[in-house]
């Protein structure tokens, strides 16, 4: 955790971040299985607009592997940062790691080719940048997971300018973060 705390602490210390530290609290050998988190947050039965908004995205989007939404839900406690929505339901309701909290506190956006990790042998390239709505404000947190092929030939630039077109697309979308947590029409 101080090493996270020193990270914060500058612009070019968060930029190193993005490219050479892993900041994941819990790491797993290959091959084990990840351990089950508790879940800090238990969405309603009825299917949100968050959840609209995630199945369209995967629609439009083929090159995309997976969208998840961060933040703390209304009525929770603060600072309950957790996937309120997103492409894996299974882990809605799991509680955000530390990248995730920088991001949704500092507004700051990470870029990460994932593809190298233990954990995350598919390869991808993840982009963590602020959710922002229609007024722009930030509101929290979208994680945009993008597959990456050997033969792509995209640099961290095309994602980062993919990933903030798609997050500035939706942003027309989001009235206000309550709006997020309304149920699905």
């Amino acid at each position: 955790m101080r090493r996270l705390t020193k990270l914060r602490s500058s612009a070019l210390a968060i930029a190193l971040c993005i490219s050479s530290t892993t900041i994941h609290a819990a790491q797993t050998p290959a091959g084990s299985p990840v351990p089950e988190r508790s879940k800090n947050w238990t969405p309603p039965a009825a299917k949100l607009y968050v959840q609209s908004l995630t199945e369209q995205i995967m629609a439009a989007h083929p090159e995309l592997i997976s969208v998840t939404f961060h933040g703390a839900p209304p009525g929770a406690a603060p600072k309950t940062y957790t996937m309120f929505g997103g492409s894996y339901l299974d882990r809605i309701g799991n509680p955000d790691d530390p990248d995730d909290v920088m991001v949704i506190e500092t507004g700051v956006t990470l870029l990460d080719p994932r593809w190298h990790r233990t954990k995350d042998a598919i390869r991808k390239f993840v982009v963590q940048t602020p959710l922002r709505d229609a007024a722009g404000e930030n509101i929290g947190l979208i994680v945009i997971a993008y597959k990456n092929p050997l033969d792509s030939g995209k640099v961290d630039k095309d994602y980062f300018l993919a990933g903030t077109k798609l997050r500035d697309d939706l942003q027309k979308k989001i009235p206000s973060f309550a709006a997020l947590f309304e149920p699905a029409k």
